[in-house]
């Protein structure tokens, strides 16, 4: 049963989402989205926000409240959106004419910052959280780029976890590999 609080929460990333969802940006020219996603970060009281990991990357420090000394995770957002022209008539559609958040980036951002907030607010967990949000996901290295500008020197992260939405599975589950998942696309003409 959802609280009174994870209605807001939800309220609130929705909102986020649509707000991504009709300014999309592409690769690593995300500089609404990252500035955007900063000032949230911020607004939650992360003990850290980061700007210009990877050349727009974010990144934001939440200490946990419990064993602060163990372990580092990661957690994983990608902010770019694809050049696809939207047809959907929604009323937060991209409003930018040949650019679309398609894959749902906009969505993926949205669950971090929401688990950010959270997270920040409570501080109910062990460790250290370390929220990245990645820009250039779509054929543009933004992983490789932030790695190589000492991503994980920098914060000391030990694992990264990701989600990738999948419209097609029942809500309320979810898939999960020991190893590498989702990880290449090809492209193919028939």
């Amino acid at each position: 049963m959802v609280g009174t609080l994870d209605k807001d929460l939800i309220a609130e990333a929705t909102a986020w989402r649509r707000d991504f969802h009709r300014h999309p940006e592409l690769l690593f020219d995300v500089d609404r989205t990252a500035e955007r996603v900063a000032d949230l970060l911020r607004s939650f009281g992360c003990d850290e926000v980061a700007t210009g990991v990877g050349r727009n990357g974010v990144v934001a420090v939440i200490r946990g409240g419990i064993a602060p000394g163990s372990r580092t995770i990661g957690i994983r957002a990608d902010m770019d959106a694809l050049p696809i022209l939207e047809a959907t008539g929604l009323p937060h559609a991209s409003a930018v004419h040949g650019r679309m958040h398609a894959c749902g980036h906009d969505g993926h951002m949205a669950i971090l910052l929401g688990a950010a907030k959270h997270l920040a607010a409570t501080r109910a967990f062990p460790g250290t959280l370390v929220a990245i949000f990645q820009p250039a996901e779509e054929g543009g290295g933004g992983a490789k780029v932030m790695a190589e500008d000492g991503l994980f020197e920098r914060f000391g992260i030990e694992e990264v976890y990701a989600l990738h939405n999948m419209p097609g599975m029942d809500v309320g589950t979810f898939a999960l590999s020991d190893s590498v998942m989702l990880a290449a696309s090809d492209r193919f003409d028939i």
